[in-house]
């Protein structure tokens, strides 16, 4: 009963995560626009507070061994490809692009390198939110080839350090701040020569302060603990949720439409993650 109880803790973690990853690429997005800052700019912004914030909680410094160096540099790469997808395609079909590809990048990657299966519930699962994935992908307009490269790109980095971290879960705290600031070490030569120094107003004061704590500190948190009870896969799919909460986002905040469809997609993504929150098993 207690790995049952822990597993669908983990489960109810990631949906959390996956709420507030959901509003990450908004917040980028409106950064660019009100905080003059580039996708380079903007990840090292989101990795320094994401940090900031977890370290406010922790009673010294992590490890930096080499699973963590090797988190941050996955972080850094995957994290900037997602912002240069929001910037060339839109919030909606960069995120759809990213989680749609990465659990079955996931799921490929966990049954030859970490040995997990789905198995029966979670292949449904996944093709039930993939199902609605492909709904919601039709409705948004569809981004540039560079974009939707991008996406791809973040996808598979997205996937390589769920494995990784699935692997190297023993202390989920040092992971995430320790993947943090290597992050913020690798983007900020990058951010230096693009404009590192946003424009300070009160909007984007608000919006680096919200990036770094809900979507980046809270979710990553999260994440990392979750790794230690479910599958990859399992989280991967869970993840998915982020899709539908960007595509909501994208109709309140940016103005994007989402057809009959759409919604429907929207509700098969969370239908699917309910299933797997209510069914987690280690």
């Amino acid at each position: 009963m207690s790995s049952l109880m822990s597993a669908r803790r983990g489960a109810a973690y990631v949906s959390i995560a996956a709420l507030a990853w959901g509003t990450g690429g908004a917040a980028g997005a409106l950064l660019f626009a009100h905080g003059s800052l580039d996708p380079i700019a903007v990840s090292f912004w989101r990795y320094l507070l994401g940090a900031g914030f977890l370290l406010m909680f922790l009673p010294r410094l992590p490890a930096f061994s080499s699973p963590v160096l090797v988190a941050g540099v996955g972080m850094a790469l995957y994290q900037a490809a997602y912002f240069l997808a929001v910037a060339e395609t839109g919030v909606t079909v960069a995120t759809m692009v990213t989680m749609g590809a990465t659990p079955v990048l996931t799921a490929v990657g966990g049954r030859l390198f970490l040995n997990e299966r789905l198995g029966r519930a979670g292949t449904a699962a996944l093709a039930v939110a993939l199902t609605g994935l492909l709904l919601l992908t039709g409705t948004p307009a569809g981004g540039s080839l560079t974009g939707i490269g991008y996406a791809l790109a973040s996808a598979v980095g997205y996937a390589a350090i769920t494995l990784h971290s699935r692997r190297h879960s023993g202390d989920p705290q040092g992971m995430a701040v320790g993947g943090f600031l290597v992050a913020t070490l690798v983007t900020a030569p990058f951010a230096l020569a693009t404009g590192i120094v946003p424009e300070l107003t009160a909007a984007s004061a608000g919006l680096l302060l919200f990036l770094g704590a809900i979507p980046t500190a809270l979710a990553y948190w999260l994440f990392f603990r979750a790794l230690g009870t479910l599958r990859a896969s399992t989280v991967s799919t869970i993840s998915l949720g982020e899709a539908a909460g960007a595509a909501v986002l994208g109709v309140l905040v940016f103005g994007e439409r989402l057809t009959a469809a759409g919604w429907a997609g929207c509700v098969l993504l969370l239908a699917a993650v309910v299933v797997l929150t209510a069914q987690a098993s280690t």
